[in-house]
């Protein structure tokens, strides 16, 4: 068997999901109740056996280094690990300038570490894949890289990078970023590849591509932006269509789902996408199940006729004779009696008031919102207490702050 070291890329700022990133990155906010972004694609990749992962991180990492040691302590006395890898300027005196070079600054994993193959995932996914099939799809074509693409339709690729295949659907021509009219796909005319940004690499041509991209001034020292495309041009990439990925107790509902939560409204439609009685992305697959932190908290609690319906609902949680419908609540929430809670993500030990009113909202940990207060009502009233508003019309507040 090939030997695989999985590098994860977790060192993103994560601007586009302010206030959530004020004071943690990107690959570090919470999701889905109980987990953390970062937990999906070190999840995927557990689960299909490669536990040697290197998570190269960068800013606002503290409660990043912090959740993986907590929760992701894998077996040493087989060689399994994850580990934090923070910025070390092994190259000289500057930080990442970009995901390229942030595997270029890191290469004495590698080499340390010997690989045939190298997996490098982005860390701020939320999907489920079976890695180990996107590597022996890799080893089956002879490419130098393969790049997993999910099928979206044609009107929609203006919003992607989008992957240019030849005739045999396999190896990439070209990567057309954001494209208006771009070619469909020989075998359905009317979708396109977009790419996921995961990527399996031969070692050799990852190191003598990041080598070559190192020395060019005019790179960005991107995956996607640089390496990718130096690649196409040498002939030498191939795409993995997700859709051939098969994920043990994956319905056909869910079994090809891939959301990027780069902003707050998706951020905010990827909760909604988990909250249905047959939610379209299904967190309770215990045949490939996504790890976290192991909270020693007693269960979730409904007292005084509360009302609860199509919510996800983290131990420690109180609802107390309160209405909540279509949401996720996480650790150690309190909700009080009368209050009313509609389409909104409540993060770890948020406390809602008595009679409050909250709609469309998402809470970072420690908000308060007092009794008889609304929030998410009046768009132009939260804008006046200093709240984000997104485009979509999801308030947003910041950590620790009170609403009055």
């Amino acid at each position: 068997m090939a030997r695989v070291l999985s590098i994860v890329l977790a060192g993103g700022e994560g601007k586009r999901l302010m206030p959530l990133t004020e004071d943690r990155a990107k690959p570090a906010v919470p999701f889905g109740g109980s987990y953390r972004l970062i937990d999906f694609a070190l999840s995927n990749l557990v689960n299909a056996g490669y536990t040697r992962i290197a998570v190269l991180t960068q800013y606002k990492s503290h409660s990043l280094d912090r959740h993986i040691s907590r929760a992701w302590r894998l077996t040493p006395m087989l060689g399994h690990y994850v580990a934090s890898v923070p910025a070390q300027q092994r190259r000289g005196p500057k930080w990442y300038q970009g995901s390229a070079d942030a595997i270029y600054q890191s290469m004495n994993l590698i080499n340390d570490d010997g690989p045939d193959i190298i997996v490098v995932f982005g860390a701020d996914h939320v999907y489920r894949m079976d890695a180990s099939q996107m590597v022996a799809a890799h080893l089956e074509s002879g490419a130098g890289v393969t790049v997993a693409g999910i099928r979206v339709p044609r009107k929609e690729a203006w919003q992607f990078g989008v992957i240019k295949t030849g005739e045999d659907g396999v190896m990439i021509e070209d990567f057309l970023e954001k494209p208006a009219d771009p070619p469909g796909l020989p075998d359905s005319p009317d979708e396109v590849f977009a790419s996921m940004g995961n990527y399996v690499f031969s070692a050799d041509v990852l190191c003598q591509a990041l080598e070559r991209d190192a020395h060019d001034e005019s790179s960005r020292h991107d995956m996607g932006g640089d390496i990718i495309p130096m690649l196409v041009e040498q002939g030498r990439a191939a795409v993995y269509d997700f859709k051939r990925n098969e994920v043990p107790g994956s319905s056909e509902r869910d079994r090809d789902y891939w959301r990027d939560v780069g902003t707050i409204d998706s951020y905010h439609e990827a909760h909604q996408d988990l909250v249905s009685a047959l939610p379209i992305f299904n967190l309770y697959n215990d045949r490939w199940p996504i790890f976290s932190a192991n909270n020693q908290l007693p269960g979730a609690k409904f007292v005084s006729g509360a009302s609860v319906r199509d919510t996800v609902v983290s131990p420690g949680s109180i609802v107390s004779g309160a209405s909540v419908d279509s949401s996720v609540l996480g650790l150690n929430v309190h909700v009080h009696d009368a209050a009313s809670v509609q389409r909104s993500v409540l993060l770890d030990n948020v406390r809602i008031g008595t009679g409050a009113v909250v709609r469309n909202v998402i809470a970072d940990k420690n908000v308060v919102i007092a009794d008889g207060a609304l929030v998410g009502v009046d768009h132009d009233e939260d804008r006046r207490r200093g709240l984000t508003v997104s485009e979509g019309g999801v308030t947003v507040i910041g950590k620790g702050v009170t609403i009055g």
